[in-house]
């Protein structure tokens, strides 16, 4: 009974291979890490895929942002082009920031769109351009409309300045009215005219053979603005031929700027109040007819009278 109880070594009855456990086991782990490679794989395929579609997407934005800026750009020289003003000093400096614009606009189309920190820099530098422009664009508007306000000025002070002219010459053209006014006014006039013939006895008479002077008298009328003081009276006497009668020796005054020959002449005292003046003109021989006699002073005629000798 108990030989009948005893294992037997090396035999198989009980059908456990430790060998077939080990093989099983490492296939198992194989499997394992195949399957987790092929998923690291796989995710690592998909974040590339992914960086690679995000990095493409980044470049079109960047592209679409470089297209843009550069629109801008070409937007922003057009504006610029559009400004001028009549201020020298501020179209150099309008010129100036032209060549900006233009060097920017030429630096953006040299960059590649995938340098993001260029076209970032790009844009802040548009933005300031941007800025700038605003500035001038306030300035000349400053200016044009001070230039307005001054051009109104002008022609107001131009306007006021022909209505002055205009009023003074107005004023001028009475002022000389008047003043031609008053010194016709201040012209002594005269009145009365009367001329008879003297003969040697000093009395009257219209015998021409008897006559050896002729007597003209007349009246210098009242003028309060006449000048006063002494004055001369001419007067011209013209014989019946109309020949003027003079002494032997010819004497001139000058009436308004015209010089005549006078015949006789008589000094006067003038006051404003009316005077009479008589004036003797002697001659050798007077004959049958008509005389005429004017008088005058320095400013004008006084008068003219007429006398018949038989």
């Amino acid at each position: 009974m108990e030989e009948t109880n005893k294992p037997v070594v090396g035999g198989t009855a009980s059908g456990w291979n430790p060998q077939n456990n080990d093989q099983n086991d490492k296939n198992k782990i194989l499997k394992i890490t195949t399957i987790v490679l092929a998923a690291v794989a796989v995710v690592l395929a998909a974040v590339f895929v992914y960086v690679w579609i995000d990095r493409q997407k980044m470049i079109d934005d960047l592209t679409i942002d470089k297209e843009n800026l550069t629109s801008q750009l070409i937007e922003l020289q057009g504006e610029y082009s559009l400004l001028s003003s009549d201020n020298d000093s501020l179209n150099v400096q309008l010129d100036r920031e032209r060549e900006k614009v233009d060097q920017l606009l030429e630096r953006i189309k040299q960059t590649d769109a995938a340098n993001r920190s260029k076209i970032r820099q790009y844009e802040k530098e548009l933005g300031t351009l941007r800025s700038i422009m605003k500035h001038y664009i306030f300035q000349i508007d400053s200016l044009n409309t001070l230039n307005i306000a001054l051009r109104k000025d002008a022609e107001l002070a131009r306007a006021e300045a022909a209505k002055s002219a205009e009023r003074y010459q107005e004023l001028s053209k009475t002022t000389d009215e008047y003043a031609k006014l008053v010194e016709q006014g201040s012209e002594i006039k005269g009145r009365g005219i009367n001329i008879v013939g003297i003969n040697a006895s000093n009395k009257e008479t219209d015998r021409s053979s008897r006559i050896k002077k002729l007597r003209t008298c007349l009246s210098l009328i009242e003028n309060s603005i006449a000048p006063k003081g002494p004055m001369r009276v001419y007067i011209r006497v013209k014989g019946p031929d109309g020949i003027l009668m003079t002494s032997d020796q010819q004497r001139i005054f000058e009436m308004n700027g015209e010089q005549l020959v006078y015949s006789e002449s008589r000094e006067v005292d003038y006051q404003g109040a009316e005077v009479e003046v008589c004036i003797y003109f002697a001659s050798e021989q007077f004959t049958k007819g008509v005389y005429t006699v004017e008088a005058y002073t320095s400013s004008g005629l006084l008068g003219t009278g007429d006398i018949l000798l038989r």
